[in-house]
């Protein structure tokens, strides 16, 4: 599952006190540990033939299990089934279906043999039950809104400009809320789904399909097949009525299901997928191993994207037309990482929640390689610098990477999960090297391929290939908690010709790290690489000069996980720029000019990276250089740059808006339409900002169904100057938005906006909107964010009286 932070990121002041005040509250689930479930049947097949009820949002099924005991002889089987009307239990035998007793109590059924049966022994079981997802109370996560597996969109139609569509969502152990099985990641079946929908929906599952059968009452039955076997969270059901854009890879079906209005740009989204299969197959060594691939994109869908076997889920974020696209494919690296699943999570798939490091730090990481491959080593340093930082704001220090005590499994899907696994993998790759990196993992996949696997696997497998002992590696990183926290200093004796650096490990948690790390010393330009441990809180390393160095680049290939306080000087900065060539080399250097205040700031501008450009675009228009003449010419000049990227172009853009100068008027004007929201977006801020008494007539005329940036500040502009007469275009806006960043910020506007209405109705169908944006917020998460829909809103009901207050509190209940 490809998780979205977004409320990690935005929302991170309010949660982070809430969520510690909680913890503090009840902290009983410390001394819970929870194991690898206990194997006492193993699944091996599994066959389902079921249809929908609409109008109920029921789903009927059969279903014939077929398990066998594990290693011990029993007369019990205990089942996962969640909230459903059980109407048959019967013990197959060839034709003769014979009825068995049974115990259920709403989540568990517990089915009484006929005998004993041994491990030798296969027994197929046959269901017949109703499926009822929307009256089942379960709880969510983070990285899902709730947990009732089975999900029916606009079911009976009454949700105008919305589809009707059927999706699943197995991850954590949900699935069993639609089918019957044992609902543990170290359990793994081979499937069979006979899926009966109406004859205008196409439908997607895990394996192919095999045959379609049109029938009598205008419906057809799908079948859909998997031979290899694969964990039961991992099954997938999806219908609806999608365009299926067709592409391949080696001869398998490589396949994008999305609505009709985006099947233009299906290409533009989900092309680069063959691609990826082909670099990770040759990357792994281990070709891509299932049958298919097939994507969709899901209504109301909020967890990101999800890795069903061959069959992945993606929420409609991934929806982007050719001007998003312009930008760059902002769901690419979600793709990647979905696709980078099937190899870890579905071929080999973690053994249990604790160790979901197993597939999601990898996943994380393979966002990291596709990018290195793609684009070059630079970009994917700039996105490891980011990941980074996104573990190092969220408050989880404490938090082992393979977790056995936490209060709800789905706590574990994280930003140690997730950046920080996938920082510490990038670690251990530069530890041991990229050959022997990637042959452990050849190893790994080979060895355990259909198989579930603890973290204890990786490290034998990395000290196999290696002939190193990795147990410190693994006990720091993947069974202990936090990171160093450094400061660096650094002393010169041209006497003697030493030079000494200083390493202090400050974490408050007094764990002290064992880190190799690697220290360039540059002697009037030359490099001398020395490989060194730390290893003591305070660790010293002297080094001999003849002349006094340059600069001393400590952890120089910058792959260590850490906070730093590193204490070198103008001089040596300057330095690092014209020597040390690394992208967070040159990234520090800009950052330190920046705070300095320096000329040499202006070095950034003629990098080779366009992330590094914007970065000094973006602290050049904070600095007092801003409104320096040559700046200001290569502002214009880079705006002017037809083959440079839309945010390059449209941050050159916003510099000369925050200028201020008329003059610039004509480059907004030239670039209103350019295929770039970004740059489009950034020309009509500058319009608005020279013709304030024009912003709604400006962003009525060219921002009418934008997205992206475009959308963001036409959104902006209507919410702060629009009237109750443009209360159609406002909402619809609103409300049509996906789950981001964007809309996030929109909503505070928008309530400040239902504010200027004095129609109740169009107030509460607003209210309702908000609402159902914070449904969409993580269950996990409402007890903390929902203070900051009462702040949003109570205001509103201020204003409004008695009828909208009251209508607000129902609301929040």
């Amino acid at each position: 599952m490809k998780k979205l932070f977004i409320l990690l990121t935005l929302l991170y002041p309010l949660l982070t006190q809430a969520q510690f005040d909680s913890k503090s509250r009840d902290t009983s689930w410390k001394k819970i540990y929870h194991e690898t479930a206990e194997k006492k049947h193993d699944l091996i097949h599994t066959k389902l033939d079921v249809r929908f009820d609409f109008e109920k949002a029921y789903m009927y099924g059969k279903e014939w299990l077929t398990l066998k005991p594990h290693f011990y002889t029993t007369d019990t089987i205990i089942l996962d089934a969640k909230g459903m009307d059980i109407k048959k239990v019967e013990l197959m035998k060839g034709t003769i279906y014979t009825k068995l007793d049974y115990k259920y109590d709403g989540m568990e059924l517990k089915v009484i043999t006929d005998k004993p049966y041994t491990r030798n022994d296969k027994l197929t079981l046959y269901f017949e039950y109703t499926s009822k997802p929307n009256e089942l109370e379960a709880e969510g996560s983070e990285a899902i809104t709730d947990a009732k597996g089975l999900y029916f969109i606009n079911p009976q139609g009454k949700e105008v400009g919305k589809p009707t569509q059927i999706w699943t969502q197995g991850e954590t152990e949900s699935n069993s809320a639609w089918m019957i099985t044992i609902d543990k990641p170290n359990q793994k079946s081979t499937e069979e789904i006979f899926m009966t929908v109406p004859s205008k929906f196409v439908t997607l599952s895990n394996g192919l399909l095999i045959s379609q059968k049109k029938n009598a009452d205008s419906s057809r039955t799908d079948y859909w097949k998997m031979d290899f076997p694969h964990a039961p969270y991992l099954f997938f059901m999806g219908a609806g009525e999608f365009s299926v854009i067709k592409d391949s890879y080696k001869g398998k079906e490589v396949n994008y299901y999305v609505e009709k209005e985006y099947a233009p740009y299906a290409r533009g989204i989900f092309g680069y997928t063959p691609e990826m299969m082909g670099f990770f197959s040759k990357l792994l060594g281990v070709e891509y191993p299932w049958p298919k691939y097939s994507q969709m994109v899901g209504r109301d869908y909020v967890s990101g994207a999800m890795e069903n076997t061959t069959s992945t889920l993606h929420q409609e974020s991934a929806y982007q037309n050719n001007r998003e696209l312009a930008d760059g494919n902002n769901w690419e690296q979600t793709i990647a990482h979905e696709l980078f699943h099937q190899w870890f999570g579905d071929l080999v798939t973690t053994e249990s929640w604790s160790n979901i490091t197993l597939n999601e730090s990898f996943a994380d990481y393979s966002e990291y390689l596709w990018l290195e491959y793609k684009y070059g080593k630079d970009k994917a340093d700039d996105h490891n610098y980011d990941e980074m930082i996104q573990y190092l704001s969220g408050g989880n220090d404490k938090k082992d990477l393979v977790r056995y005590y936490y209060s709800n499994k789905d706590d574990v899907f994280d930003q140690v999960s997730y950046p920080k696994g996938g920082r510490i993998l990038n670690m251990l790759r530069n530890y041991v090297g990229d050959s022997a990196f990637f042959k452990s993992l050849n190893l790994y996949l080979t060895n355990n391929k259909f198989k579930s696997a603890e973290a204890a696997n990786l490290r034998l497998t990395f000290e196999e290939v290696t002939g190193k002992d990795l147990n410190w590696f693994f006990n720091e990183w993947y069974f202990g908690s936090g990171h160093p926290v450094l400061k660096i200093n650094y002393a010169y004796d041209d006497t003697n010709g030493k030079a000494t650096v200083t390493i202090e490990q400050t974490q408050k948690s007094g764990k002290i790290f064992k880190m190799p790390i690697k220290i360039d010393v540059y002697e009037n330009g030359n490099k001398q690489r020395n490989e060194v441990w730390i290893k003591s809180k305070i660790d010293t390393f002297v080094f001999d000069y003849k002349i006094k160095p340059e600069l001393i680049n400590v952890d120089a290939d910058k792959k260590l996980l850490c906070e730093k306080t590193d204490n070198k000087l103008a001089e040596n900065y300057i330095a690092q720029w014209k020597y040390a060539d690394n992208y967070m080399d040159r990234f520090e250097c800009i950052n330190f000019f920046a705070k300095k205040g320096l000329p040499e700031l202006a070095k950034g501008l003629g990098d080779k990276s366009e992330d590094i450009q914007i970065l000094t675009i973006q602290k050049l228009s904070t600095s007092p250089y801003k409104n320096d003449p040559v700046a200001l010419e290569t502002m214009e000049t880079l705006s002017k740059r037809i083959n440079a990227g839309g945010k390059l172009r449209a941050a050159a853009i916003n510099y000369l808006v925050k200028n201020g100068d008329k003059k610039y008027e004509p480059i907004y004007e030239a670039n209103l339409s350019d295929s770039s929201y970004s740059v489009a977006a950034a020309s009509l801020k500058g319009l608005i900002d020279l013709h304030p008494d024009r912003d709604l007539e400006l962003v009525k005329k060219y921002g009418q169904g934008a997205r992206g940036q475009l959308g963001k500040i036409t959104n902006e502009t209507l919410m702060k100057k629009g009237t109750e007469a443009e209360f159609d275009l406002i909402t619809n806006s609103f409300n049509d938005a996906p789950l981001s960043e964007i809309k996030m910020n929109m909503a505070e506007s928008y309530a400040k906006y239902l504010q200027k209405i004095d129609d109740l109705n169009k107030v509460k169908k607003g209210i309702d909107y908000i609402m159902k944006l914070r449904s969409q917020i993580p269950a996990s998460y409402r007890d903390y964010t929902d203070s900051m829909f009462e702040k949003m809103l109570n205001p509103l009901g201020s204003s409004k009286g008695e009828e909208i207050r009251n209508y607000i509190e129902k609301g929040m209940k």
